[in-house]
């Protein structure tokens, strides 16, 4: 089971360890955001510390319908215990996690300030 909070910004926060394929780790606080149905995303001064690989570019529809390139990277995260190797889109926000890591979990956020965030498999 996987934990974490939600902040004053009524935002479900998870701490998540993020490393390179040489296991250069760091840990970052990421929102969870189920409008995006990628992995991960996380800002270039991060992509840059862990000197991660690029893989690709790739055309993403944002919310409000406008399009935009975002770069990829492979990045490695330790998820339910498991280091996971996924896709990173570089985006200059905060880190933002997206469906395609919580899919096969269920997701239970307690939604008041400091309220549990739960992620366990289904």
């Amino acid at each position: 089971m996987i934990h974490g909070f939600v902040n004053v910004r009524r935002e479900a926060i998870l701490p998540l360890v993020v490393s390179n394929a040489n296991r250069k780790k760091q840990v970052v606080e990421a929102v969870i955001d189920t409008g995006f149905n990628g992995f991960l995303t996380l800002p270039s001064i991060i992509i840059t510390t862990l000197n991660l690989s690029w893989t690709a570019s790739d055309i993403v529809t944002l919310g409000d319908g406008s399009e935009t390139i975002f770069d990829l990277y492979a990045c490695n995260v330790i998820w339910d215990g498991q280091y996971r190797e996924v896709d990173v889109a570089e985006s200059e926000t905060e880190p933002l996690i997206g469906m395609a890591l919580l899919y096969g979990y269920r997701l239970q956020i307690d939604t008041i300030e400091g309220g549990l965030v739960k992620i366990e498999t289904l």
